[in-house]
């Protein structure tokens, strides 16, 4: 059975986590082949934004507690690999070049919040259920909350989420800042299809370079971000990509 389904049509990478029966819980397996199928619809030069979604109606449960139980019995060498798999699959989010877009609806627990919280992009449903419940388990997060969630809605809010395991519907999500935007389960999958298509639709060289722009600003200096915004902005327009949509702009402008 392949865990994880891939296609590309239109500009758009379409990835699914194929585990219906068990809410599309993480595995070792299904880990490695997520960082593969990331990394190559997300630096196809035909595709625009990737879309992660799961099988039968929920996003991810998490990690599959049977396989968890089997790596434990074998000791920290058999475990770790399932929990390394995971994270190099949610870090090839920001390795590849076009946005990677979480499309969330049902069950969205533990690592599959992770994941969310990895995306570039979360687009949910209103009714979605949405937590970091490891702690009433008695357990801690292995797939980023502890370092990604505080980073996304500051210390307190993150430790009340991971020490209460609170649920929070897509509503919740979006007014949180965890989701940009929620839909009507009856509309879920129109919405996600039409943000998407506009997307696929932009011109790939500056969606590619805005997210990049994005991603090395969040890692440097405020003034040393913005000079290098100045740099790509001038490359940009005055290396002949973006001449159509500068001459667009001015006539947009004068109309």
């Amino acid at each position: 059975m392949t865990l994880v389904l891939r296609d590309a049509t239109d500009g758009v990478g379409a990835i699914t986590l194929n585990r219906p029966e068990q809410m599309n819980a993480l595995t070792v397996a299904l880990g490695g082949e997520l960082e593969q199928a990331i990394l190559e619809l997300g630096d196809d030069p035909g595709v625009n934004v990737v879309v992660i979604r799961g099988a039968g109606g929920n996003f991810c449960a998490g990690g599959d507690f049977n396989e968890v139980e089997s790596l434990r019995a074998s000791g920290p060498e058999a475990l770790r690999p399932l929990f390394e798999a995971f994270q190099r699959a949610c870090d090839a989010i920001a390795r590849v070049q076009v946005p990677v877009i979480a499309a969330v609806e049902g069950v969205a627990m533990a690592g599959g919040f992770e994941l969310m919280q990895a995306s570039d992009i979360v687009l949910v449903s209103d009714d979605a259920k949405i937590a970091d419940n490891h702690i009433k388990f008695g357990m801690i997060p292995g797939g980023g909350s502890t370092q990604r969630l505080s980073r996304l809605v500051g210390r307190q809010e993150a430790l009340g989420l991971l020490l209460s395991g609170d649920r929070l519907s897509g509503v919740d999500a979006v007014r949180r800042g965890l989701a940009y935007r929620s839909f009507p389960q009856a509309e879920f999958a129109g919405g996600v299809q039409g943000f998407v298509a506009d997307l696929a639709g932009r011109r790939r060289e500056a969606v590619v370079s805005i997210k990049r722009l994005v991603y090395t600003g969040l890692g440097a200096p405020l003034p040393s971000g913005l000079e290098h915004e100045i740099d790509c902005v001038v490359d940009h327009i005055c290396g002949g990509v973006g001449q159509n949509g500068a001459t667009a702009f001015r006539q947009r402008g004068t109309s």
